[in-house]
Order: C-alpha cells, then sequence, then structure tokens
C-alpha cells in the first residue's frame, strides 16, 4: 500500500514536492524494510545527493500506523544467498545509513506506531526526528531476540541520547513512546498523529528554503564534530565559511539583512 492506501509492488515509494522529496517505506501496515527495499533506498539516496533540485529528504512509511518494525526477519536466508555473508548483508545497511548520515541535505524521519529495530536504526541516521504524540513504540529490542542491534543502533543512540539512556533502553529491550523520547533527547519535536506528516513537510521545506551551500557546510561540520578534535572542526567550519563567500546566496543574505526583509535562497547560480 502507498503513503494513500494505494495498492503498489513498488518497495520505495517517491513522492515529489517541489524541493523536498518524500521516500515512502512501502510494505503497509507493518512496512518491514526488505531486501528489495533497501536496494531501492541505497539508489534513492545515490540519486539524491547529486540532485540539484532537491534540497531536503523525508523518510515515512506508508499509511499512519507504523513507521517501520525494521528488517524483515524472513528474509535473512535469502539475504545471505544474495549479498554472499552475513556480514556482506549487514554491511549494506550500515553502508546506506552512514549515506543518509552524510548526505549534503537534511534528512527528516517521521515517527509513528512500531519504530523498533531497523525502524529506530534508519531514523537515527537522519538528521531531524518528528515523533507522534500519540501510540508511538520506539526501541532497539533485540535482546529480546537473543542478539543485538546490527546497524549502527548501539552506537548513535548512546552518541543521541547519552550513555545511560541507551543503556537503559537496549539493555531492557524497552519501547517508548513519543513524549519520553521528546524527554531524553531522541527526538525534536512530538506532534499529534493528524499534524505530524504535515509538520514534517514543513519542516523540511523550512530547510529547503536555506541557503544550500551553507547547509551542506554544516552538516558536514556537525555530523562529524564527534569524531574529531576541537580543531579538526573549527578548520571545517572555515571550509565552510570559505565555500561561501561570494556566493549568490551571501550576497542575497547580506542584502536582505541591509534591506530588513526575508532573504530568498537557492535562485541563483553557484
Amino acid at each position: 500500500m502507498s503513503a494513500d492506501g494505494n495498492a503498489t509492488e513498488a518497495p520505495l515509494l517517491i513522492e515529489h514536492n517541489g524541493p523536498v522529496e518524500t521516500l515512502v517505506i512501502n510494505d503497509y501496515p507493518r512496512n518491514r524494510m526488505s531486501l528489495d527495499f533497501m536496494d531501492a533506498l541505497e539508489a534513492a539516496v545515490a540519486r539524491v545527493a547529486d540532485d540539484p533540485g532537491v534540497l531536503a529528504i523525508v523518510i515515512r512509511g506508508a499509511g499512519t500506523e507504523n513507521f517501520s518494525v525494521g528488517m524483515d526477519l524472513k528474509q535473512l536466508p535469502e539475504g545471505v544467498n544474495r549479498k554472499g555473508s552475513i556480514e556482506a548483508l549487514f554491511d549494506q545497511r550500515l553502508r546506506v545509513l552512514d549515506a543518509i548520515e552524510n548526505l549534503p541535505k537534511p534528512v527528516v524521519a517521521v515517527l509513528y506506531g512500531y519504530c523498533l529495530g531497523g525502524g529506530l536504526e534508519l531514523p537515527l541516521a537522519c538528521h531531524f526526528r518528528l515523533a507522534a504524540a500519540e501510540g508511538c513504540k520506539i526501541g532497539l529490542p533485540e535482546l529480546d531476540l537473543g542478539t543485538v542491534p546490527a546497524w549502527g543502533g548501539s552506537a548513535r543512540l548512546t552518541r543521541c541520547v547519552g550513555r545511560d539512556h541507551a543503556l537503559d533502553m537496549i539493555l531492557r529491550a524497552k519501547k517508548i513512546s513519543g513524549p519520553e523520547a521528546l524527554r531524553i533527547g531522541l527526538v525534536n519535536e512530538v506532534w499529534p498523529i493528524a499534524e505530524l506528516f504535515e509538520r514534517a513537510q514543513a519542516l523540511a521545506r523550512e530547510l529547503a528554503d536555506m541557503p544550500r551551500i551553507a547547509v551542506a557546510g554544516m552538516l558536514r561540520c556537525i555530523v562529524g564534530a564527534g569524531d574529531k578534535p576541537l580543531a579538526e572542526g573549527i578548520a571545517e567550519e572555515r571550509r565552510a565559511v570559505l565555500a561561501t563567500m561570494g556566493t549568490p546566496d551571501q550576497r542575497e543574505g547580506m542584502m536582505a539583512f541591509l534591506e530588513k526583509r526575508r532573504p530568498r535562497f537557492n535562485r541563483g547560480s553557484e
């Protein structure tokens, strides 16, 4: 099913709204991340990285019941056969999430219903996370299956919410609500489900209106900040500053400031 309830075979739906592209996990109602979905997502992420018409991305599940329950575990043997080994299967998923995290364009994940396993690890690789005020079950419950997160979930969750909250969620296989996720810093905003999807689009449009070269520079600086000494982070920031100097957006921003009006970015050629 698609996001509007129409049947389709595509594992990944792509919706365009001006400079915002929405990627939809299309396996209603559980929105499992199948082998075909991951192949399609990998291709889509590579494409949007270089598409000048896409300035922000939203990732959601089909329908309004669940974001995703994660990997389709029944496909595990098939996945090993397709990719050649269990390591190669997980390597692809790690590679795709790393590509999302390092996109030069902001990515907004929309969490609602079940957001479990890979259904949380994918949002953790996104730059913004919005959650439903009601009905969310967010977690990395792999220990209930006798195993552990395999797509970078433990590392990204710890980086996001800190050691204590990560231990509490993972070792107890906890599933938390949207408001609880907001309290511990796992999501940026919480909205009633009736308003959630439009709010995600509005946030993506707001981000798409920001100067794209400056946005890309700040994503490079901030996403990688935790892995770098301070001097390297400052050097990366200097490179981002110099990249904006003399661009149409930088000139527009200065002129708008002097003229006391809102700037209109991303309208001139670089």
